[in-house]
């Protein structure tokens, strides 16, 4: 069996990462984020792939070269235009020829045990497969309509939300769907959609059985805050046990799993609780605090006396001192003055709100900081509120509170009247 793992999209909602990178070549767990999917298919015995890119497809050729830094043969093809799914797909129909073949959505975090559970349901009973997760709110996904593990319909963007089984966006497709695909009509948004070919499929009797996925184990990377839980889900399943390669000091305590590669530094008196990742010469502490879901990209600097929980820390960042970074994604070439503070919590605890596309979004989450895109500065003793997205290259002058998302290359600043009194 082959594979196609689709990796043409922009990613807008993914603003301020997505400027200058697509998106699934961004950091989670240790690497770019299609490079865990492409191990999880090696690691289920497949070992030829197409990926179908367009938008910074020279990046993402770059990145993965030929394939065999992962034991498989990659190869292209480009979508040329951004015509929906059903469109991608169709432009891998010459390379998996006849045969079935597994379908991978290119911005997925996924425990490798998915796909293995997909191809052995596959194997015993064949037919076309869809991997189905439950969660919170169907509404911004295509719900799955099924009736005893068989699939009747999906529900493209369903109007009404609630809890229910969505597309996980990973299959088992026989060569019947490119003929479905044929003729199928564009859908209102202008393109071509997979599940309009399977639904026509679906009335016309074929097969198409739901394999079940747990939310715990799956993560659509679509928006900030999800690169947050494709980490926490990546990191807890892939370090299994303390790795430690480069240079700790003595008096660094260490509890849990931890991966510290060589050329990382860790300070003495840095307390780490892993699981968390500290990439090649990266340089942390003296006196920091490392909590866990935490990764450190390569070249990023956390200075004395600062405490990183639960974020993301692209490449050649520096932390100054005395700083908190919470929840949080830091962008690459980012340089947070002394004293910055992510505030992650609100006063009623509600769950965090975030613009996307100019419309207030609930991630759900009730512990959630900023959004940092490259190159930002900040000053000393700079606050950032709750879920606030900061532009790239936007510098943010001493002692500001930032309540709202900042544009790129901007000077954030607020004036504050110095007053002088003849002393008493």
């Amino acid at each position: 069996m082959k594979a196609v793992v689709l990796a043409a999209g922009k990613g807008v909602r993914l603003d301020p990462f997505t400027e200058k990178l697509p998106k699934h070549l961004l950091p989670v767990a240790g690497s770019p984020l299609i490079f865990h999917t492409l191990k999880s298919i090696k690691a289920i015995g497949i070992d030829e792939v197409l990926i179908v890119v367009h938008h910074m497809k020279a990046a993402i050729e770059s990145a993965l070269g030929d394939g065999k830094a992962f034991g498989l043969k990659l190869s292209y093809i480009d979508q040329c235009e951004a015509l929906g799914t059903g469109h991608a797909l169709k432009t891998a129909e010459t390379f998996t020829g006849k045969d079935p073949f597994l379908l991978v959505y290119g911005d997925l975090a996924l425990k490798t045990d998915v796909l293995f559970r997909l191809l052995q349901s596959y194997s015993e009973q064949p037919s076309d497969l869809i991997g189905g997760v439950s969660t919170r709110e169907v509404g911004e996904y295509g719900a799955l309509e099924i009736d005893r593990g068989a699939l009747r319909k999906v529900l493209e963007k369903p109007p009404v939300g609630g809890q229910g089984i969505v597309n996980a966006g990973v299959y088992v497709l026989s060569e019947e769907i490119f003929r479905a695909l044929d003729e199928v009509q564009k859908s209102p948004r202008g393109e071509v959609e997979l599940t309009s070919a399977i639904n026509l499929l679906l009335a016309r009797g074929h097969k198409f059985m739901v394999v079940p996925i747990m939310d715990s184990e799956w993560v659509d990377v679509g928006r900030p805050w999800n690169l947050l839980e494709a980490n926490r889900i990546l990191l807890a399943s892939q370090i299994s046990a303390c790795r430690i390669a480069g240079d700790v000091e003595a008096n660094v305590q260490i509890r849990g799993n931890a991966v510290i590669e060589e050329g990382a530094s860790v300070l003495s008196g840095t307390y780490i609780e892993g699981p968390a990742w500290i990439s090649p010469g990266c340089r942390v502490g003296p006196n920091s605090y490392i909590r866990p879901f935490t990764y450190l990209c390569k070249g990023v600097r956390v200075g004395n006396g600062c405490e990183v929980k639960g974020s993301i820390i692209m490449e050649a960042s520096h932390i100054g001192h005395l700083s908190y970074i919470g929840d949080s994604v830091i962008g690459p070439r980012c340089n947070l003055g002394a004293g910055t503070i992510t505030a992650n919590l609100r006063f009623d605890e509600a769950p965090i709100r975030v613009t996307i596309k100019e419309s207030k979004i609930d991630t759900g989450m009730r512990k959630l900081g900023a959004f940092l895109g490259e190159g930002v500065k900040t000053g000393i003793n700079v606050s950032l509120y709750p879920g606030v997205k900061v532009g790239s290259e936007t510098w943010v002058a001493p002692h500001i509170a930032v309540d709202r998302d900042l544009p790129p290359r901007v000077l954030a600043s607020a004036k504050i009247d110095l007053m002088i009194r003849q002393r008493r």
